[in-house]
């Protein structure tokens, strides 16, 4: 691993609360539990032990970051897109530089979609190198949303966005470009899950939380990962979206960071 702060890791392994939904989702997101719309609340739940890091768009982290710089880690996310054009394919594109992150706004850590399979991903992969050089001056590290999406996903052989052999290849692009660590879809199984580890070499793995389900669904799915030797959760509606998220992070506090 080519950087300095480890701040993100405990354990080795991470749980990051990401809040990106206003961007990629819209306010829909928030509408279940509509205190979430306020970034202090999701903040407030980010001081909890078991998170080891935010993860907010630019605006997001100029605004409200200050106030929790002390308590809370913080992942930039330096790319994001809106669910309102029609685009021809997947993109997005990228908000801030890694200068800008680490040097006006603290980060700890910066995080970057690849949309393996769209007609832009070659523009994507030029974006990555920048982000990774740039990180790598800096010390921090790399953590790539690696979500196959697009043309070239639809007209291949591969089933959709949870093909287990797609999920893998689309980790393996993050060795391969040279990320630190890869947030993936669950592929659904263990041995699915096994097979991400297999192919990722000493780059870390974390499962995306998805949509909001049962805890019993989501914590057995976040076990599985960990047995499988993956390093734990990148999760936003499963745990904003809840009444009580205190209650829920104790639960994964004990299967992700506990021996």
């Amino acid at each position: 691993m080519k950087f300095d702060n480890d701040t993100i890791f405990r354990n080795g392994n991470s749980l990051i609360l990401a809040y990106d939904h206003g961007t990629e989702h819209g306010p829909t997101d928030f509408e279940p539990q509509p205190e979430s719309a306020d970034p202090r609340h999701v903040f407030e739940v980010g001081r909890h032990d078991a998170v080891t890091c935010v993860a907010v768009q630019k605006g997001v982290a100029e605004t409200y970051y200050p106030e929790y710089r002390d308590e809370v880690n913080l992942l930039l996310k330096l790319n994001g897109n809106s669910a309102l054009p029609e685009r021809e394919d997947y993109y997005s594109p990228k908000q801030c530089s890694v200068e800008y992150a680490v040097e006006e706004l603290g980060a700890d850590a910066v995080g970057y979609t690849m949309y393996a399979g769209s007609i832009h991903e070659d523009q994507m992969w030029k974006e990555f190198r920048e982000v990774q050089e740039e990180a790598r001056k800096y010390g921090v590290p790399v953590v790539m949303w690696a979500y196959p999406r697009g043309k070239g996903v639809q007209n291949s052989d591969y089933s959709g966005q949870k093909d287990p052999d797609l999920i893998a290849y689309a980790a393996r692009l993050g060795l391969e470009l040279g990320a630190d660590m890869v947030k993936c879809k669950y592929p659904g199984k263990q041995e699915h899950w096994e097979e991400v580890e297999r192919v990722t070499g000493e780059m870390k793995t974390v499962m995306s939380g998805g949509s909001k389900r049962s805890d019993e669904a989501f914590i057995e799915d976040v076990q599985s990962v960990i047995d499988a030797g993956g390093n734990g959760l990148a999760v936003g509606r499963n745990i904003f979206q809840r009444e009580n998220p205190e209650e829920l992070l104790d639960q994964l506090e004990e299967v992700i960071f506990e021996d």
